[in-house]
């Protein structure tokens, strides 16, 4: 009985003191380090991550410092337009015209914007010169779109270089004749001028064109956008401008008011340059940058050839001081220029015509049938 009372008793402490023992907690493992290196192929740091299972806090990189982006500039200035690629295509010929003496005429088209625009073209007869004819792109004056036509305008002036032994491309800028697109203006939007360059570009790839023998004639806007073309690219050697607009944009705003007999056509867009960019940029005087950014008499200094400028001093179209300051101006950049005023003469030059037009072919055999290129 005592020995029972004994064993039992035994087994309960032993089974108390079992039940009392308090649970055994694993080690932990030490943390673990991810060693910091430094190399030229490495340069980082890597940082010490503690526990395993956490998610490394580094520190966000600092960004590298951008140059400020300006506003893009204005799609008339100098700067936009030398960004724009003139690719121009090749003259396809849609009918051949009446030939006239020395030459042959077509009606012709190439492309600018993927638009099709239409032009005249005259090809000289008789043997091609070594490296192909010089050819001049013809920058006509303002017509009112609607009611102008290829084959009727500027007949004279055309007959008188073509027959010089000069490929002759009189185009019609987008929205005239034929020509696709919208008639835009040339003062306050960039769509002739594109026209002009890829033309430009198009005589180039004309098989009988020497292409380092490109000049351009131009008449009143025709003269503005001769101007410009000449400070935008070295493919043109020469121009001719006879009555052109070819003043300084603050110019054109103080001192130019058409007093002839001049209707602005409803199918010409962007005639409202003059209210809208005073609004949205400011007068010359408080936002000089803009209005020189937009000048090609900002630019003569880059010039690709000489320049020969005609002006009756009674155009009542386009101020003859126009031609007179643009010569001191070329001077002034080391440019070359001749000037030519005609007294009493008009906006065309009607008056001394054959005296004017002949100075002019003088001035493209001097300067670009005869140049050595």
């Amino acid at each position: 009985m005592n020995r029972l009372f004994l064993s039992v008793l035994l087994s309960t402490l032993i089974l108390s003191a079992c039940q009392a023992q308090p649970a055994q907690t694993p080690t932990p493992a030490p943390p673990v380090v991810a060693e910091a290196t430094f190399t030229p192929e490495n340069p980082a740091l890597i940082a010490t991550i503690d526990p395993p299972s956490a998610t490394p806090d580094l520190p966000s990189p600092t960004p590298t410092p951008s140059a400020t982006a300006g506003p893009p500039p204005h799609p008339m200035s100098i700067t936009a337009l030398r960004e724009m690629e003139y690719p121009g295509s090749d003259i396809l010929i849609e009918r051949e015209l009446t030939a006239s003496v020395g030459y042959r005429r077509y009606y012709a088209y190439y492309y600018s914007e993927d638009l099709k625009i239409y032009g005249l073209l005259t090809i000289p007869n008789g043997p091609m010169p070594e490296g192909g004819w010089p050819a001049i792109v013809f920058n006509h004056g303002y017509i009112p779109p609607d009611v102008y036509r290829t084959t009727e305008r500027y007949i004279a002036y055309v007959d008188r270089l073509a027959s010089s032994q000069y490929v002759i491309f009189r185009i019609d800028y987008r929205g005239h004749d034929q020509s696709e697109g919208q008639a835009t203006g040339a003062y306050g939007h960039p769509g002739y001028q594109i026209d002009v360059m890829n033309a430009v570009a198009a005589l180039q790839r004309h098989p009988d064109v020497n292409p380092e023998k490109i000049g351009m004639w131009g008449h009143s806007m025709g003269g503005f956008l001769t101007l410009r073309a000449m400070v935008l690219s070295g493919a043109v050697k020469a121009g001719v401008i006879w009555a052109g607009v070819v003043a300084s944009y603050p110019d054109m705003l103080c001192c130019w008011r058409r007093t002839g007999n001049f209707t602005p056509s409803p199918s010409s867009r962007g005639s409202g340059w003059r209210a809208g960019w005073l609004e949205q940029y400011g007068s010359p005087e408080t936002n000089p940058a803009f209005w020189a950014s937009v000048s090609a008499n900002a630019y003569l200094e880059d010039l690709s050839g000489p320049v020969q400028l005609h002006h009756g001093t009674n155009d009542i179209d386009v101020p003859v001081e126009f031609s007179i300051n643009l010569a001191d101006e070329i001077n002034a950049a080391g440019g070359t220029v001749e000037l030519y005023t005609y007294t009493n003469d008009n906006h065309n030059i009607s008056n001394y015509f054959s005296l004017a037009m002949r100075r002019s072919i003088e001035f493209f055999d001097r300067y670009l049938k005869d140049a050595e290129n």
